[in-house]
């Protein structure tokens, strides 16, 4: 499967954040729309991405200071991006040895969706149910 199907599949919804919003309120967020990770945008180009790892450290670091600082300070500026015709199965593998959970899709450039792990995985069970599926199908049938 594709990154592109399973955008088709899950909806294109992006949350973004100004990297100038507190953490604060990116917690906020966070909790509000039930993600583990937002998208940090300026104007229309992803800057950064701020996950539920990023708000622990920078609370284990600075303590409830912390909270107050800009998502800048925070967020993972080193984004690493998926291609809409990207396999799952490229992805499995760039997401286990980056230790990432949410990548951004660019499509044409532009931000287009995220897929989580979560996503991959659901992706990666539904091919391996269907493989077994059609393979008793071919069994019963022989």
């Amino acid at each position: 499967m594709l990154v592109a199907e399973i955008l088709k599949d899950k909806g294109s919804v992006v949350h973004t954040i100004p990297p100038g919003l507190s953490l604060a309120e990116a917690c906020v967020e966070l909790e509000r729309l039930r993600v583990g990770a937002l998208m940090v945008c300026q104007e229309s180009r992803v800057v950064g991405v701020l996950s539920e790892r990023d708000v622990v450290r920078a609370v284990a670091r600075h303590g409830q200071a912390g909270l107050a600082r800009p998502v800048s300070d925070f967020m993972t500026a080193d984004v690493v991006f998926a291609g809409a015709a990207e396999s799952v199965a490229v992805l499995m593998e760039r997401m286990t040895d980056r230790r990432i959970r949410h990548l951004p899709v660019l499509i044409e450039g532009r931000l287009a969706g995220v897929v989580s792990i979560g996503d991959v995985v659901k992706c990666q069970i539904a091919e391996a149910t269907h493989e077994a599926e059609s393979l008793r199908t071919y069994i019963a049938a022989g």
